[in-house]
């Protein structure tokens, strides 16, 4: 059985909201088959990293970058994932109070070295989120574990 895992650091209640959505959709019913493992981003290993299929990142954006508790994950995971984790998809969400451009970038910049493939569009979201980006939150998490379910990421 396929297995998402949900990398995130949720300090905020908007961040904890979107975490919220993102796994409500990656576990709706009608999606079968796939299993979804949620860690902190501080909890969370190069193991968790190895037995999963496909990855979905969370974090705020912090002073115009990625939070250090997600950095933390990459730098713990980086090398000893490097070469087993090739070619696997991910997807993410950003929250921002004004803006997320770097927390994005820095994302993208190590997940390209990673070699990990993007398969759902970013999800950044500014100031509080919304039905609209509740919404958006929900179909990132049932996206991409339909993804792993239906084998096609």
């Amino acid at each position: 059985m396929p297995r998402l895992l949900v990398v995130h650091h949720t300090p905020s209640p908007a961040t904890h909201a979107l975490l919220e959505a993102v796994r409500s959709g990656a576990t709706d019913p009608s999606i079968d088959g796939v299993e979804v493992v949620a860690r902190a981003a501080l909890a969370a290993t190069a193991v968790d990293v190895l037995e999963a299929d496909g990855y979905l990142l969370g974090t705020p954006a912090n002073l115009g970058y990625v939070s250090g508790a997600l950095k933390h994950f990459f730098d713990q995971i980086y090398y000893p994932c490097l070469e087993d984790t090739p070619g696997r998809p991910y997807g993410l969400y950003v929250h921002g109070n004004d803006d997320t451009v770097g927390a994005v970038r820095a994302v993208e910049k190590i997940t390209t070295g990673l070699r990990w493939k993007l398969a759902q569009p970013v999800l950044s979201v500014t100031g509080t989120p919304g039905r609209a980006e509740l919404d958006a939150a929900w179909e990132l998490g049932a996206g991409l574990a339909a993804l792993l379910a239906e084998g096609l990421a």
